[in-house]
């Protein structure tokens, strides 16, 4: 529209001319028009160019997965305009490899659960059939009533902790923040496994100062704590030893969880907090779930949790609970 403009003027202005009997002035009149009209159309040229190029740009960004390079930002609005609008393309772009994620990971978690539900469950259908049978002896009823409470307890358990990560990676469990007594917390935490300890003939001690307190969600924090005894007291030998001991300073609240077991190699060191991974020496009921549940509960409460082990020889758990923000 400007340029049609521009060119009106010029031919007002040749008339103009025309109609002066073609003065020199009149001629320097006309000759001045056509250069601004020439410098404006050319103007508006490099300007229709730009606005073509981020068209094609945009078009492009429908076929390719990968973000393709944008010419070098100009000057004044049409600059303005293309990064902003480059701005824009790479937030989309990331939210949409987030989506995908997400679904990727929804996948995963569905096709982890149908797994790992499947073997208890396919159990318990067996032992039902075996059930029905009026000639089956009294003490393999027993048995068999046995393992599907077993299997029924296992499952359960399985459901409460996947829904539990699902809920921790939501970041929709509410955790409290609340002063407990470190001794106390241990003490919950050991609670369910003396008994199996005992049976193992595990030695199971907690060492800690009962005036030492810190800052944390006891329930949580309890139930990391216990997934990591636990894994500690299932790779122990019979008459070997399962020890927390605790340190604290200004900056944190240091646990120790020690045993003398079977170990873990160094190739699976690594992984040993990620869901669903198995160590080489895992028993066949574990599924991978407890240590990674663990250090989600740690991480979310601003501590650190890692590990140290030699096969053979025994494995070290170390919590770190920072009383306030470490950056």
């Amino acid at each position: 529209m400007e340029l049609l403009v521009q060119f009106i003027i010029l031919g007002i202005t040749a008339a103009v001319c025309i109609l002066f009997g073609g003065s020199g002035m009149a001629w320097f009149c006309l000759g001045s028009c056509a250069v601004l009209c020439l410098i404006s159309g050319a103007a508006w040229y490099r300007r229709e160019k730009r606005l073509e190029e981020m068209i094609l740009y945009l078009m492009k960004l429908q076929d390719r997965p990968e973000l393709p390079e944008m010419e070098k930002y100009g000057e004044g609005q049409l600059g303005v305009l293309q990064s902003e609008l480059y701005k824009l393309v790479v937030q989309i772009q990331k939210r949409s490899k987030g989506a995908v994620q997400e679904k990727e990971y929804l996948a995963g978690m569905l096709s982890d659960i149908s797994h790992q539900i499947k073997t208890p469950l396919t159990s318990i259908t067996l032992m039902t059939d075996l059930l029905k049978n009026p000639n089956l002896d009294e003490a393999k009823r027993i048995e068999f009533i046995d393992k599907i409470d077993s299997q029924v307890s296992r499952i359960t358990w399985l459901i409460r902790n996947l829904l539990t990560l699902s809920q921790l990676d939501a970041n929709m469990l509410k955790l409290k923040r609340e002063e407990v007594g470190v001794r106390e917390l241990l003490s919950k935490a050991c609670q369910p496994f003396e008994i199996l300890a005992e049976l193992k003939e595990i030695e199971l001690s907690v060492s800690a100062d009962k005036e030492l307190r810190m800052i944390c969600d006891e329930h949580w924090t309890a139930e990391a704590v216990s997934n990591i005894v636990k894994n500690c007291i299932e790779h122990t030998q019979p008459g070997g030893k399962v020890s927390i001991s605790v340190s604290q300073n200004n900056f944190a609240t240091n646990i120790l969880i020690k045993d003398n077991g079977e170990g873990i190699g160094k190739e699976h060191l690594p992984y040993i907090f990620e869901r669903f991974y198995k160590a080489g020496n895992t028993s066949g009921d574990s599924v991978g779930i407890g240590l990674a549940m663990s250090r989600q509960m740690i991480l979310l409460q601003n501590g650190t949790v890692g590990v140290d082990s030699e096969e053979g020889v025994g494995t070290e758990f170390h919590i770190k609970m920072y009383s306030e923000v470490v950056i």
